[in-house]
């Protein structure tokens, strides 16, 4: 009875034996279900590895901490506008990984155990899960996590958005404003320096002994000295010459210092700050100005020119004579100290004036229209400091003239006065000029003088007007408007 019940034991433990045999085969089906779920998690694994260095830190933090792989990849795809095709596929291979591993079977020992669609914690294996594709994110050594957690960011769109904010436009460098070293000098067509015979750089200029001959049109600029030289214009008629005198002393013996004989322009500068001389000695009537011109005479400028004609005119041409701007100048003449035939305009300047004969005669038209005038004529009675051929224009300007007789105005803007002297001034006395008892200027003419003409804008209607002559100061005369004519005792 016993062995019986022994034999039926035994049969019993093969009969469980056989049972235990098939059951190791279908585990080792699924452990090779299991082995390639493995090794489509590895390729997977790899692929998302080079996604994430680039992937979004936040998505992935999200993952791990849902510890559902198939969830989190369709959250993130939700989340992702811009998932790229090659993101869906990696997120396709998570999901499919993850159905691998929940059919593996409870039954066999030592696999995923905790493998299921519900990615719960509690799915852990004795061999600390080192398999686990659950993502439960423990401490316990979950590879699988990791690789659960590594999809969940390669599904997040790992790859970085091109950045909205353009480029910047790259910026023009400043253009540096020129150094005074750098800015352009003045350019001239010729500079001529006198020393002896005139040397000259530049173009458009003949030495012709001690003269410098000015052939075509352009700016020329003087420098030095000569005891015996000449600037001569002859050009076409019409080139425009501008000679510039910067420096010079100059005398000529057997001309005019200065000769334009054919020019369309010519102007005469004075540069500032430069102290130019100019005289002629030569006994000659025709060509008769130490500046003579042909043709129209303009000078300008703001420096300082002293002209001394020992032959007969200061500045003289046969057409018009016009001064411009504020140069300084001083005029001396055994003739007249301005000669013109047809016009005189002094529109500015700083003018000194004593003639031989006439101070300002034009046998024309004379404008004064600005500058500062004192001139005076000389001795012989039919002679004046000032006088016109023709109409005599005054709108500005201040004019202090002394001499035998005077042209008075055709036409003035403001109130002039004209003193007749009962008695001579005396050459080299002093005469001064008052308004309202306030002296305007005192100064001392070259020749005796019988007549004074003053024009001034400081003279209106009621103003007192007072004149001194060699110390004898005469007052109470009341302007009014238009001429007013006084004689002194």
């Amino acid at each position: 009875m016993n062995y019986r019940r022994l034999l039926a034991i035994i049969s019993a433990a093969v009969l469980l034996a056989g049972t235990a045999s098939c059951g190791k085969d279908e585990t080792g089906g699924s452990s090779s279900e299991t082995a390639a779920a493995k090794t489509s998690d590895t390729v997977k694994t790899e692929a998302e590895e080079t996604t994430e260095a680039a992937g979004d830190d936040e998505n992935s933090e999200d993952t791990g901490k849902t510890g559902k792989t198939s969830k989190s990849d369709k959250s993130d795809d939700k989340k992702s506008a811009k998932t790229t095709a090659a993101e869906e596929s990696e997120t396709t291979a998570a999901k499919s990984g993850g159905k691998n591993s929940t059919e593996t079977t409870a039954g066999s020992s030592g696999t995923k155990s905790g493998g299921s669609k519900t990615g719960s914690s509690s799915g852990t294996s004795d061999t600390g899960n080192s398999g686990s594709s659950s993502g439960t994110g423990s401490s316990s050594g979950n590879s699988g996590g990791s690789t659960a957690q590594q999809g969940g960011s390669s599904s997040s769109g790992g790859t970085a958005a091109p950045s909205d904010t353009p480029a910047e436009a790259p910026t023009e460098a400043p253009t540096e404003a020129p150094t005074e070293a750098q800015a352009e000098e003045p350019e001239y067509t010729a500079e001529i320096t006198f020393s002896g015979s005139p040397e000259v750089t530049g173009s458009n200029v003949e030495v012709q002994g001690n003269t410098a001959v000015i052939t075509a049109g352009g700016d020329y600029i003087f420098y030095g000295s000569s005891s015996d030289g000449q600037i001569y214009v002859s050009t076409a008629a019409e080139e425009k010459v501008k000679v510039i005198l910067a420096g010079v002393d100059l005398t000529c013996n057997s001309g005019p210092a200065i000769f334009i004989a054919e020019a369309k322009k010519c102007t005469v500068e004075i540069q500032e700050g430069t102290y130019n001389y100019l005289s002629d000695t030569a006994k000659d009537k025709i060509y008769d100005g130490v500046i003579f011109s042909n043709d129209t005479l303009r000078l300008k400028g703001s420096g300082y020119l002293e002209v001394n004609a020992g032959n007969r005119h200061g500045l003289a041409s046969d057409d018009d004579i016009i001064i411009d701007g504020s140069a300084t100048y001083v005029i001396n003449s055994v003739k007249s100290g301005i000669l013109a035939h047809d016009d005189v305009t002094i529109n500015g300047g700083d003018l000194t004036i004593m003639g031989g004969t006439n101070g300002i005669k034009s046998k024309g038209t004379v404008n004064i229209n600005g500058g500062t005038i004192v001139v005076s004529g000389g001795t012989k009675e039919e002679k004046c400091s000032i006088y016109a051929g023709g109409v005599f224009t005054y709108t500005g300007g201040y004019v202090y003239a002394a001499g035998n007789s005077v042209t008075a105005p055709t036409y003035s803007d403001y109130p002039y006065a004209v003193a007749s002297l009962a008695a001579s001034g005396s050459a080299g006395g002093s005469l001064g000029i008052f308004i309202n008892g306030t002296e305007q200027i005192t100064f001392s003419p070259q020749s005796a003088y019988r007549a004074v003409m003053v024009l001034s804008p400081e003279l209106y209607n009621g103003c007192e007007f007072g004149i001194d002559v060699d110390g004898n100061y005469h007052a109470g005369y009341t302007i009014t408007d238009g001429q007013n004519l006084f004689t002194i005792e």
